[in-house]
């Protein structure tokens, strides 16, 4: 068995609790009009078995620690859910934390593969159907299937949501997410990540439209103060 797999990256501190690998795989349904990795869309050649993902992590291993592990990412994990799996079941033997950075947009199989995973960090992209399928080109319905399994699972979930201007940036829209991720179980943390153009220069490699050329970085201090009266609102409510 064998995955696509763009890199991983080696010391990784965002992407879940402490020091972590980040095995960042190629291959994503959504196309999102604000993602910085747009060279990940698409699959590429098969790279790397569970073997290969499993020793490049047992040599970083010493630096791990008990709160840090490994992050399946990408592009989109849940394509490679089977993969994602097997691997899983080599780093359990180790005792090493795993955290899965997704959309929730798979192949399904969702159950299965969270059966395996010790925390979710999952991307709201948008609260209602048109919202999301104008940022993403799909529509919503199968990240509510993942929600579902993800619910049953029982698993701790970590939200983020980028803020976009003019679009994911006012009271409107946060008051929609905080009713959204009413139905979301063991949320443990929610971040607002704040727009950016930094992967801009990619689009002009791969020879893409940048999507949202019209826009400027998000500010951060609106960022941080929509945040703290997210926030607020969210423990009032708990």
């Amino acid at each position: 068995m064998q995955a696509s797999i763009d890199s991983i990256e080696t010391f990784g501190l965002v992407d879940g609790p402490g020091i972590r690998c980040v095995v960042f795989f190629n291959g994503c349904k959504l196309r999102c009009k604000y993602c910085h990795n747009p060279e990940m869309w698409l699959k590429k050649e098969n790279n790397y078995t569970p073997q290969d993902v499993f020793n490049k992590v047992m040599r970083c291993k010493p630096y791990l620690k008990k709160n840090g592990g490994v992050t399946f990412s990408g592009g989109e994990p849940l394509l490679h859910s089977d993969f994602i799996i097997e691997t899983a079941k080599l780093l359990r033997k180790e005792n090493i934390h795993i955290a899965l950075d997704t959309a929730g947009v798979g192949l399904g199989n969702y159950e299965e593969i969270l059966k395996y995973v010790d925390l979710v960090i999952l991307d709201i992209k948008h609260t209602t159907n048109e919202g999301y399928k104008e940022i993403t080109g799909m529509n919503i319905n199968e990240v509510e299937k993942f929600i579902e399994a993800l619910n049953k699972s029982n698993k701790k979930v970590w939200i983020r949501q980028v803020i976009i201007p003019d679009i994911t940036d006012n009271e409107e829209y946060t008051t929609s997410l905080l009713e959204y991720i009413k139905k979301i179980k063991n949320i443990e943390r929610i971040d607002f990540l704040p727009f950016h153009r930094l992967g801009e220069e990619k689009y002009k490699v791969l020879n893409i439209d940048y999507p949202y050329n019209d826009k400027n970085d998000m500010d951060k201090i609106k960022c941080q103060e929509l945040y703290n009266n997210f926030i607020k609102k969210y423990e009032e409510n708990k």
